[in-house]
């Protein structure tokens, strides 16, 4: 009787389990793909060009609204006409060089232009109707499919070397260097260091890669410590915790800018590059070119932006709470609108890495200040934020355990695959993926 019970309750959980998965893969479709074929007609842009030709062209250098319109044999009348209804949709200013535009015409000797079609991404574009009497504009986006990808690699030099080593897109480094922010300093991984993730990509036809639709769940070991990233929603808000429950973003990012070196850290006597000469240096200096965005730890207000002219050239300070204040130095300049007072968002860009005031080159001066003293930015501590709430812990479980039955899965599949055909692990979780 015990053991029936006990399979009983292995079926049912197998069943929560599957379900779970389902509800999750369905969460993370945040780009939906809406083209339909009613029959065997050919489509392009929504439109049927089964009887029509197709002509393309790319937006070159010196290229305007009105000019393309008047190449392509409009009126000056008509093309002040089209360029007035399709500015709301589509601003002329805001013409791209490179991006495709199409004409669609009757294959007769008049081609008579049927559509216009201006691409203003890889997805999204602007059509203008002159089918019929009444000119017609709308805006869609073509047709986006999801893929699922399984990826893992150990770091030897660099996250973003091993993310391309291991076939992925290197867009895919950006966001998991994002997903771990609070809990990983990128600048200090490691040799050694490891990660295994899924995720989908968002695809054009099949043939056009977008963009990195989303992350499905991830584990990340840095210095002898394990991190998993399961996503879940509450509050019709989609976020990341970990696998207790508490919620991966934390109150301040781990660095102020994305993967640079650091060349100095705290420190209560460093020998001064300039002065020659041993000083405290209560900050950590991150190098970096001219020009790299320097980004808010966490939300706050400025209540410091100037020059200081033998030290820290221009400098900007947040304040984020009544205990914590961080300060940016050495930048190039300030971001736009960015001024004493201003209200600033986690994450937001509040300046650029330059070498004004007492610097040898290029670098940002991070410091925090915490209850009016400096401490080590890299030894900051910050507690997690929104926990999963225990009404919904045991749903958030099912949902953690089914990640990491996926990863489990497809961990052993890609290894499978590296046995049977004697190639290199990295070569394979790109492969087995496509």
């Amino acid at each position: 009787m015990i053991k029936q019970t006990e399979i009983f309750k292995s079926i049912i959980f197998l069943l929560i389990v599957f379900i779970a998965t389902s509800c999750l893969s369905k969460q993370d479709e945040t780009y939906t793909d809406t083209a339909h074929k009613e029959d065997d007609s050919i489509y392009a842009y929504g439109i049927c060009v089964d009887s029509l030709d197709m002509n393309y062209y790319k937006i070159e250098s010196g290229d305007y609204l009105s000019s393309i319109l008047m190449n392509l044999g409009f009126t000056g009348s008509d093309a002040e006409l089209i360029t007035e209804t399709i500015t709301p949709h589509y601003p002329p200013s805001k013409l791209q060089i490179g991006n495709t535009y199409a004409a669609i015409c009757t294959p007769d000797t008049t081609s008579a232009i049927q559509y216009l079609v201006f691409e203003k991404s890889k997805s999204d574009y602007v059509v203008v109707d002159l089918s019929s009497d009444s000119l017609k504009v709308h805006e869609s986006t073509k047709p986006i499919t999801l893929k699922r990808k399984y990826a893992e690699g150990t770091i030897t030099s660099s996250l973003w070397n091993s993310i391309i080593e291991s076939g992925a897109s290197p867009m895919l480094a950006l966001k998991l260097s994002d997903l771990y922010a609070w809990q990983v300093d990128f600048f200090g991984i490691k040799k050694g260091d490891s990660f295994r993730l899924i995720y989908d990509e968002a695809w054009i036809d099949d043939t056009t890669f977008l963009d990195i639709a989303s992350i499905g769940g991830a584990q990340f070991f840095h210095n002898d410590r394990e991190y998993i990233a399961v996503p879940f929603k509450q509050d019709s808000i989609r976020e990341y915790f970990d696998e207790e429950g508490n919620s991966l973003r934390k109150q301040f990012l781990k660095a102020p800018l994305d993967f640079f070196r650091i060349s100095s850290r705290f420190s209560n006597s460093r020998f001064h590059p300039v002065l020659k000469r041993y000083r405290a240096h209560h900050g950590v200096d991150y190098a970096a070119p001219t020009g790299t965005p320097v980004k808010t730890v966490g939300d706050g207000v400025v209540i410091s932006k100037g020059y200081q002219r033998g030290g820290g050239g221009n400098y900007l300070k947040v304040k984020h709470n009544s205990v914590y204040t961080t300060t940016y130095m050495h930048l190039s300049r300030f971001a736009k609108g960015i001024q004493k007072g201003s209200s600033v968002r986690q994450g937001e860009v509040i300046g650029y890495v330059g070498a004004t005031g007492l610097a040898t080159g290029p670098h940002l001066d991070y410091r925090v200040h915490k209850n009016n003293q400096p401490i080590d930015p890299l030894k900051m501590e910050a507690p997690p934020s929104y926990p999963v709430k225990p009404e919904l812990m045991d749903s958030f479980l099912v949902i953690r355990d089914s990640v990491m039955m996926e990863l489990d899965s497809l961990r052993i599949t890609a290894h499978n695959i590296a046995k049977s055909d004697s190639i290199s692990q990295h070569q394979v979780y790109s492969e087995s993926v496509r």
